[in-house]
C-alpha cells in the first residue's frame, strides 16, 4: 500500500488570518496532488514567539476544539484528508500546552499529543509559554493508518520515539521549529535514526525563513528541510529548502515496515527488563 503525505514549511506572514489561510491552501494543494494527509509546521498559524518572552502571545492560545481546530476539520471533512494541526491550545486561562491535534479525514477530531519536552534556552524560552504534556503518547488510528506525533525539541529523547513504535504507529511526524546552531547536525541524524530504530516512517517539517518581521534583529532564521525517513534510515526523496517555503510530497510504501520489522527483529529483541535504569528518576 501506498500512502502520499504532505509537509508544508513556510515563514511568518505577520499576521494570524493571512497564516490560516495559506494553510488552507496547503492543504487544498495538497489533495488536489493527490495526498492524504498533511502535517504543518510547529505552531503552524502565528510566529515561533519562544524567541522573547512576552504575554501578549498568550493570546494565540485557543481550545484544542476551538475555531482554527473546527475551522480545519471542516477542510479536512470537505477535502478527504487526515490533518496533523500544532496548535497553542488553552486548557484553562493560564494552562497553556504546545499541542497537535489529529483530525481524520472525515473531519472527526482523533484527539490530541501535547510536546513532553520543553527547552529554556537563549531565544528558545518555551517554560514562559508552556507546561510539559500530560497525555503519555498516543496513537492515531486514522484512514491512512496508525500515526503518532513528536514536536521539535521531543525528537532529543529516544524514549518517546519508541513508545511510539510499542503504541503501533506506522508514520510519526515531528512538526519543528529549528534554527542553525547545536541542531544542525541532529537534524540530519536523529529523526532517520529513530525510524530505523523503530521500523516506522517519520516525517519532519521545519518553518524557514528569518521572521524578522516580528522580533527584528532577535530572529533566528529557521532552517527547512522538512523531510520524510523511511524505516530503514533514508530519506524519501529530497529534503525541502533551506530558505524557501515549500510544499513537500512524499509516497510512502507502507509495505516497507513489515518487510524492515522482519529483517531487523528489533522489537522481538529488546529486554525492557534491562532498562529500568532509563525510567528512574
Amino acid at each position: 500500500m501506498t500512502v502520499r503525505i504532505a509537509l508544508s514549511q513556510t515563514g511568518w506572514t505577520g499576521d494570524k488570518a493571512s497564516m490560516l489561510d495559506k494553510h488552507e491552501g496547503f492543504a487544498r494543494d495538497a489533495a488536489a496532488a493527490g495526498a492524504q494527509i498533511i502535517c504543518f509546521q510547529e505552531l503552524f498559524y502565528g510566529p515561533y514567539f519562544g524567541i522573547t518572552q512576552d504575554q501578549k502571545y498568550y493570546e494565540y492560545a485557543e481550545a484544542a476544539d476551538g475555531p482554527i481546530v473546527r475551522r480545519f476539520a471542516e477542510l479536512a471533512r470537505e477535502l478527504g484528508l487526515v490533518m496533523v494541526l500544532p496548535i497553542y491550545e488553552e486548557d484553562q486561562p493560564g494552562v497553556y500546552y504546545n499541542t497537535a491535534v489529529v483530525v481524520d479525514a472525515d473531519g472527526t477530531v482523533l484527539g490530541r499529543y501535547r510536546k513532553h519536552h520543553i527547552p529554556h534556552l537563549d531565544r528558545f524560552w518555551e517554560k514562559f509559554y508552556f507546561r510539559p504534556g500530560n497525555l503519555g503518547y498516543p496513537v492515531f488510528e486514522t484512514a491512512v493508518g496508525k500515526i503518532g506525533v513528536n514536536i521539535c525539541y521531543d525528537r532529543h529523547f529516544p524514549e518517546g520515539w519508541r513508545a511510539l513504535g510499542l503504541g503501533g504507529a506506522e508514520i510519526v511526524f515531528n512538526p519543528n521549529a529549528s534554527k542553525p546552531g547545536l541542531s544542525n547536525r541532529l537534524w540530519e541524524l536523529e529523526q532517520p535514526a529513530a525510524a530505523a530504530a523503530n521500523g516506522y516512517f517519520v516525517a519532519v517539517p521545519n518553518r524557514v525563513g528569518r521572521e524578522d518581521n516580528e522580533y527584528g534583529e532577535l530572529a533566528v532564521d529557521f532552517y527547512g528541510t522538512s523531510y520524510v525517513a523511511d524505516p530503514l534510515g533514508n530519506f524519501v526523496g529530497e529534503k525541502g529548502s533551506s530558505t524557501s517555503e515549500e510544499l513537500l510530497l512524499r509516497d510512502l510504501d507502507m509495505d516497507l515496515i513489515r518487510k524492515v520489522r522482519n529483517d531487523w527483529q528489533f522489537y522481538r529483541d529488546r529486554r525492557p527488563e534491562a532498562y529500568g535504569a532509563i525510567v528512574a528518576p
